[in-house]
């Protein structure tokens, strides 16, 4: 055998990692191509972009239908961030294709589905720094002058909503707390939103009824070690914003928060301490919490046409409507 081929590490169905170095992801590797003319389905078109040469930031960009019935019109902006434990999964899966196309759709917002660095090559900040250089980028291509014809047509930069799923949930509330910290010259310090879907949040200790089983909670306690590189412990805050202090959570960069979760997702449990969390902290902007019932971690992707993932699909739409 091989000695390069040797497995040095696999978290079952997210990487293998073997002692040469070679990483093999064992999904989100399927790709689909962008519709710059419409996608029939929806007639929403989209594009792949290039946001920040100098940071290697892109994203596939989705334009909905009303765009081209009111060309002077202002759209919202959804900044979305892909889940994926940090380390699977691109803007152009199938699944986030579908699902950033229906919320262009459903708004309709002009949503700018991100890539980003994905670990365990690049661990755990590279994804907040790639996330944050690209809310940055995206606020200057809605400017009259922005580089990107899109943005600068149709996107409001006064009505931006940071959006992600999971692991991509997590980057958007790190990029809310960052904003607050570290204003965007000629922008400011807050966004109109932050929907939290799904989120990947965990810790040291169990939460309200979270299993204790050994098995289960080791399991994801190794992802969030091989996303971050063993860098940061498990009630460090950036996998447990709990940690941080209340002075923190009252400086979240932005005005609405909506956190949506099901009622069999592995963390819904994280899902509800934290809007708890956030109404007790003393911040002063509006929270909406979203539970599915009957439904698992991020069902609305695995299963897009069923009822309930037409019902949350419109409670995030109805969210960035109200940004």
């Amino acid at each position: 055998m091989n000695p390069g081929s040797e497995i040095e590490y696999e978290i079952p169905y997210v990487v293998r990692v073997h002692k040469s170095g070679l990483v093999e992801r064992l999904q989100g590797t399927e790709t689909v191509p962008p519709s710059p003319s419409g996608d029939p389905a929806s007639g929403v078109a989209s594009k792949d972009v290039v946001l920040d040469p100098a940071a290697n930031i892109s994203a596939r960009l989705y334009l909905p239908t009303a765009a081209a019935e009111e060309p002077s019109k202002k759209l919202p902006v959804v900044v979305f961030f892909h889940g994926g434990a940090f380390m699977v999964h691109t803007a152009a899966s199938p699944l986030y294709h579908k699902y950033a196309a229906s919320l262009a759709a459903a708004a309709p917002a002009v949503v700018v589905s991100v890539d980003y660095r994905l670990a365990p090559e690049h661990p755990v900040p590279a994804a907040y720094e790639d996330a944050f250089a690209a809310l940055k980028a995206v606020v200057a291509a809605c400017r009259p002058d922005g580089a990107e014809p899109w943005l600068a047509a149709h996107g409001d930069a006064s009505r931006v909503v940071l959006a992600g799923d999971s692991a991509g949930g997590n980057m958007a509330h790190h990029v809310a707390i960052r904003l607050r910290k570290e204003r965007i010259d000629g922008y400011g310090d807050k966004v109109n939103g932050v929907a939290l879907l799904h989120c990947y949040f965990w810790g040291k200790e169990p939460v309200g009824a979270e299993p204790t089983d050994a098995a289960f909670r080791g399991g994801l306690d190794r992802v969030w070690e091989v996303a971050c590189g063993g860098e940061f412990g498990l009630d460090h805050p950036y996998i447990n914003p709990a940690a941080a202090p209340p002075e923190e959570w009252r400086q979240l960069g932005c005005r609405r928060v909506l956190v949506a979760t099901a009622e069999l997702c592995w963390f819904v449990e994280r899902a509800r301490a934290y809007a708890e969390g956030i109404k007790a902290c003393g911040w002063d902007g509006e929270l909406e919490f979203h539970e599915t019932k009957g439904d698992g971690h991020v069902y609305f992707l695995l299963k897009p046409d069923c009822d309930n993932a037409a019902k949350e699909l419109a409670v995030v739409a109805d969210f960035v409507m109200r940004c």
